[in-house]
C-alpha cells in the first residue's frame, strides 16, 4: 500500500512505490478521458485555490481544468490586485486564503522554498502543491515527462535519458532528474554549455558535459530546455546564439 502524500512539494524523497502509484493513477485518468469520461467526482466538495506569484498560462489553466475534470471548485487568486503589492506579507496572506476554507494551494513562486514554507505554516487540512519555485522543483512536470516517456518506453532500466540546454537554473531538469533516478534509468546524461551546467555535486550518479553530440549519441531520451533568461545574470551569457550553437 503507497503511503499517503498530503503535498506535492519534490519528487526527490518519493518511494518507487508512490512515484509509480501517481503515474499509474494518472494513466488511468488518461484513458478514462480518452474513453469519454470528461469529469469524475473524486474531488467534489473540494475548494482548490491556485496561487501563482509567477504567471504561467499554460501551467495554471492545466490545474484549473484537471480540477474541475475532479469536480472541485476553482478560484484563481489575482496576484497583480492583490494585497501583496501593497506590502502584505506572504504568511497573511496564507492566512487570508485559509480563511475560505480552502482544500488545496497550488503555489507557484520565483523564490525557492516558497511551497515548502506554505506546508509549514497551513492549517493541518490544506495540501500544497508546488507548481515551480525558482530553481528548485517542478514536480509536476516531472510526473509529465516520466508518464510520458513511461507510454512509449515501458524498459525504463534499460534507458539512457539526456537532458539538453539550460541545466543550472531549470526546476524542471531537478525533477525530471529525481523522477528518472527513482524510476531506475540506466543512464542520465545532462548537456549544455559550461556557464548553464550545474556543479557535479549536485546531480551525483548523472554525466555532465558540453558536447552536445556525444551526449545525445545513443541516447533513447532526449529533453530540450529553454533558456531560462528569468532567473539568470545578465551578464551569465554573451548572446543566445552561443547557446544555440552549443545545444545543436
Amino acid at each position: 500500500m503507497h503511503p499517503h502524500l498530503r503535498h506535492l512539494i519534490t519528487l526527490q524523497n518519493l518511494s518507487a512505490e508512490t512515484l509509480l502509484h501517481l503515474l499509474d493513477r494518472a494513466e488511468a485518468l488518461r484513458v478514462a478521458s480518452a474513453h469519454g469520461t470528461r469529469k469524475l467526482d473524486l474531488l467534489h466538495g473540494r475548494t482548490v485555490l491556485n496561487l501563482f506569484f509567477e504567471s504561467s498560462t499554460r501551467t495554471r489553466t492545466s490545474f484549473e481544468l484537471a480540477a474541475r475534470r475532479l469536480s472541485a471548485d476553482v478560484v484563481n487568486f489575482d496576484i497583480a490586485n492583490s494585497s501583496t503589492n501593497k506590502g502584505e506579507t506572504l504568511l497573511d496572506t496564507l492566512h487570508t486564503l485559509e480563511a475560505m476554507h480552502l482544500d488545496a494551494l497550488i503555489v507557484r513562486h520565483r523564490e525557492s522554498g516558497t511551497p515548502e514554507f506554505m506546508v509549514r505554516h497551513a492549517a493541518s487540512g490544506v495540501s500544497v502543491i508546488n507548481a515551480g519555485d525558482g530553481h528548485h522543483a517542478h514536480p509536476t512536470q516531472g510526473l509529465l515527462d516520466a508518464l510520458t516517456v513511461r507510454q512509449h518506453r515501458r524498459n525504463l532500466d534499460a534507458l539512457t535519458v539526456t537532458i539538453c540546454g539550460d541545466v543550472l537554473h531549470s526546476r524542471v531538469a531537478r525533477s525530471d532528474v529525481h523522477a528518472f533516478q527513482i524510476l531506475g534509468v540506466r543512464e542520465l546524461r545532462l548537456c549544455g554549455p559550461q556557464a548553464l551546467l550545474p556543479n557535479a555535486e549536485e546531480f551525483p550518479g548523472c554525466m555532465l558535459g558540453d558536447d552536445f553530440d556525444a551526449a545525445v549519441a545513443g541516447s533513447d531520451v532526449i529533453i530540450m530546455l529553454r533558456l531560462q533568461k528569468e532567473r539568470m545574470i545578465a551578464t551569465l551569457l554573451p548572446t543566445k546564439t552561443r547557446t544555440s550553437r552549443a545545444t545543436g
